[in-house]
């Protein structure tokens, strides 16, 4: 087993952060306060932070394959059968997309299903599964 990320980020709404990590995503929950819930992300630890509106970060993009994709974001890279059920789960809830789910450097070695979604609090989550995970770390540029 690899070892569990531990991620903490701003939310201005944790009744709204719960609804949708807990709520719609099925994220269990274990600590929380008034100011703060843990969520077991997928078998990590994030942790939502209560903030002001206008202390919550704006995000900017990169170009990444024709798409802008968010410069800060987090996600979980599934299994391929396991990110298509997450695509028809979110589909089902009228999660609205950042970025469809589409195939990325399609025909390539790092081939993978992507797609980006916001939480309540605009954070960009992606979700993601690789046609080969073998492919999660290569470093052969010319495949993007």
């Amino acid at each position: 087993m690899y070892p569990r990320f531990h991620l903490a980020f701003p939310v201005t709404d944790l009744e709204a952060a719960r609804g949708f990590y807990s709520g719609i995503l099925g994220c269990p929950t274990g600590r929380e306060s008034d100011r703060w819930i843990d969520f077991d992300f997928f078998g990590h630890q994030l942790v939502a932070h209560l903030v002001a509106p206008e202390d919550h970060p704006s995000a900017a993009t990169n170009a990444v394959d024709g798409h802008a994709v968010p410069a800060s974001h987090f996600g979980v890279i599934m299994e391929w059968q396991q990110y298509e059920q997450a695509v028809e789960m979110m589909k089902a809830n009228g999660i609205e997309f950042v970025i469809e789910p589409y195939i990325r450097f399609e025909g390539r070695q790092g081939e993978q299903a992507t797609l980006f979604v916001r939480d309540p609090s605009n954070n960009h989550l992606e979700f993601k599964a690789f046609r080969n995970i073998e492919m999660l770390f290569a470093k052969d540029l010319e495949s993007y």
